[in-house]
């Protein structure tokens, strides 16, 4: 480890293993065997290495920022729970990252992250437990509580169910940034999921001048089925395709639309035309969307199939072979496999 802070650090200073060779009194081929793991330098040599590079010798055993972010990231993606240890570790050095740079976004980024994971993770079990107390008493109250909240379900309290407080901070957040579409993104999508119909169609006009994309005809189909206007809704979505054929999220958002208006194999033709019409890596959205409408049609062989592709499409387009990315789809086929036999 030692031999890879001494070239990462080497790199950072952009200097050359001559230059340090010469700095210590040894040969450059010395200094390449420790950067190439090779071989270690010797304990009498810390101290003059650390003044080289302007740091302690403590810093020369610990991981560089990048693989310390990388190692970060990779257990995010590749660990379905993170250990308590381990997850204080991360926290501890993205908060001591911060110290020293209050603005690195990458850190600050990796904190809401990690502690996303970790909600989700706790939501998984709480779902888990919850799910046996109403097995036992589905009238349990607690249970039902718990159950609803771990696994985002609807309680049926409109103050409680909607996206009120989330609403309120992208439109303060426009006030900063006006006319940002990651902003009138977001802000349009939970409108809308709150029937919040009137209030949107400015913020449409609004997406419309940012991007020119599928996304301000997306949300005035959106308007008009949730005001009861299906076939309105119908056109103004393949209206979308007519103008933006070339966008495979389009493609996607109709098959989202033909979904609602209980369209189903023209949904599932619109997904899998979404998803052919990538480039690697591709997207999955579409056969995540198909896999669940397989699966609430009954038909487990089909859904089963989607999943194999979303594990396939990791492997051939991500080189990901395992860790939880892979194992939440396989769980999906191994549930499936399991409601075919009890059939």
């Amino acid at each position: 480890m030692i031999g890879k802070q001494i070239k990462y650090f080497r790199l950072q200073k952009q200097a050359k293993q001559e230059e340090l060779a010469e700095y210590l009194g040894v040969s450059y081929q010395a200094v390449s065997k420790w950067e190439t793991g090779a071989s270690d330098p010797d304990i009498s040599l810390l101290p003059g290495i650390a003044i080289f590079f302007g740091i302690s010798i403590d810093e020369l055993f610990e991981l560089p920022y990048e693989e310390q972010m990388k190692r970060i990231e990779n257990m995010m993606l590749n660990e379905r729970r993170i250990s308590p240890d381990t997850f204080d570790q991360a926290i501890s050095f993205l908060e001591e990252r911060l110290k020293l740079d209050p603005k690195d976004l990458r850190a600050i980024g990796n904190l809401a992250s990690l502690y996303n994971h970790r909600a989700r993770s706790d939501h998984e079990l709480a779902s888990d437990y919850a799910q046996k107390v109403l097995e036992m008493d589905p009238d349990d109250k607690g249970g039902w509580v718990d159950f609803l909240e771990a696994s985002g379900g609807v309680c049926g309290d409109e103050w409680y169910d909607n996206h009120f407080e989330v609403i309120r901070f992208f439109e303060d957040l426009l006030i900063k940034y006006p006319g940002n579409y990651s902003c009138l993104y977001a802000l349009l999508e939970n409108l809308i999921a709150d029937g919040r119909y009137d209030e949107a169609l400015p913020y449409i006009e609004q997406i419309k001048k940012a991007k020119k994309n599928h996304q301000y005809l997306l949300y005035t189909g959106d308007v008009a089925f949730g005001k009861g206007h299906t076939k309105e809704a119908k056109e103004i979505w393949e209206k979308m395709i007519k103008e933006f054929p070339d966008i495979w999220q389009a493609h996607c958002c109709l098959g989202d639309g033909y979904a609602k208006l209980g369209m189903y194999d023209e949904a599932i033709a619109a997904y899998e035309k979404s998803y052919d019409m990538q480039k690697k890596p591709r997207i999955v959205e579409g056969l995540c969307s198909m896999a669940q409408l397989h699966e609430a049609h009954k038909e487990y062989d089909k859904a089963i199939k989607d999943y194999q592709r979303l594990i396939d499409n990791l492997k051939e387009d991500y080189d990901v072979t395992d860790g939880e990315q892979v194992d939440r789809y396989v769980r999906e086929i191994a549930r499936l496999k399991g409601i075919k036999k009890s059939n």
